[in-house]
């Protein structure tokens, strides 16, 4: 077993029990077949409970991911999370809800510890920026300004996280938001900082919004809403917004056309979540929208995974009271895999400009 994993490892540049920072050093013999047997699950699960390790994960993990390891490894499980994404629609509201309630509603001074002073779950925009907290407001003020917004205007949000983009939106450009989110913890926090201002928080699915918009801005959801959806998802859209209206998606994009998630992710980070392509994405629109720009910076979410796991990694003696090691494992093989796949470019984070109408003159793309 372990010579057959070795002569897989070759092509990544990975020995067992090697000397470089990117060499895997395995604890627990049984690791080979579970490999072997699991895939990307029985990778990161034997990772979780100490089976092996290796100094730098992230550079372990992107190595496998150059050389596409993942299409020696075909697992049982790979071909059963396949048949289950074709038969069943798994982001369904009731679906969707079990990943606020494993992910999102962990806790919120978990993650004030790991995010930015605005709590930005979302890939930070890094161009001029020296440090997380001015990336992240870079991000929303480029937000803001691709979507040309005005004061008085009403903005629809599909998910506001923890409320970041509802409270700068509304404060520095004078704009209404109503903005829709299912995780307890995340609209308890929003509801919270976003007194006093136009902001309407509703705990509720996306597919419960109601009225007519301005504008409209979906900042990292659309991993959750599942191909089975894309074109609802549009066309809910296209029924909130007014003419001339504009429509931004801020999402993490895959390369390829696929109906389900990583195994190993779906199980222990992002259930029922997928990443959608550029294909699935512009079928979805076709006939609703006019596509005015699409602004790929993916490289900047690696650089936002570093900062977070630094976070993560410098305070968590102040949670490990109530998570385990094997939480502490998870977490940072979730975080530097994820670093690892924007690194090799497997996927990307697009912000995706669309127009209702006959919008007449040019559109201006901000970068």
């Amino acid at each position: 077993m372990k010579e057959t994993v070795q002569k897989i490892l070759d092509d990544a540049d990975v020995k067992i029990n090697g000397d470089r920072d990117w060499d895997i050093h395995v604890h627990n013999p049984d690791f080979y077949q579970r490999v072997l047997a699991q895939g990307s699950l029985g990778l990161g699960e034997s990772y979780m409970e100490g089976w092996w390790e290796v100094k730098k994960l992230d550079e372990f993990i992107f190595r496998l991911m150059k050389v596409e390891i993942d299409k020696k490894i075909i697992s049982p499980l790979f071909v059963y999370h396949f048949i289950k994404a074709k038969v069943v629609n798994v982001q369904t509201k009731t679906g969707s809800k079990k990943v606020a309630e494993l992910h999102y509603n962990l806790g919120n001074e978990f993650y004030s510890d790991m995010l930015d002073k605005r709590m930005q779950y979302t890939c930070a925009y890094w161009k001029d920026a020296k440090n997380l907290d001015e990336a992240q407001e870079k991000k929303l003020d480029m937000i803001c300004k691709k979507l040309e917004l005005k004061p008085g205007e009403k903005v629809l949000e599909l998910g506001c996280g923890w409320g970041g983009f509802a409270k700068y939106a509304s404060e520095k450009y004078g704009v209404e938001v109503t903005a829709y989110n299912i995780s307890k913890e995340q609209v308890k926090y929003a509801r919270d900082i976003t007194k006093g201002l136009k902001v309407k928080i509703i705990e509720s699915d996306y597919r419960d919004a109601k009225g007519r918009y301005d504008k409209i801005a979906s900042i990292g959801m659309c991993e959750h809403v599942g191909y089975k959806n894309y074109r609802i998802f549009m066309e809910l859209a296209d029924k909130c917004l007014k003419d001339n209206g504009l429509f931004l998606i801020h999402t993490i994009g895959a390369n390829k056309s696929k109906t389900h998630t990583d195994p190993w992710i779906d199980k222990y980070i992002f259930p029922n979540s997928m990443l959608p392509s550029a294909r699935q994405l512009t079928e979805a629109f076709e006939g609703k929208f006019v596509l005015e720009d699409w602004h790929n910076f993916g490289p900047d979410y690696d650089k936002t995974l570093m900062k977070w796991f630094e976070n993560f990694d410098k305070n968590w003696h102040k949670h490990k009271m109530k998570y385990d090691e094997k939480f502490y494992n998870m977490w940072k093989f979730y975080i530097l895999s994820s670093a690892a796949a924007f690194r090799v470019r497997n996927i990307h984070l697009w912000q995706i400009i669309l127009s209702k109408g006959r919008r007449p003159g040019t559109y201006n793309s901000i970068r």
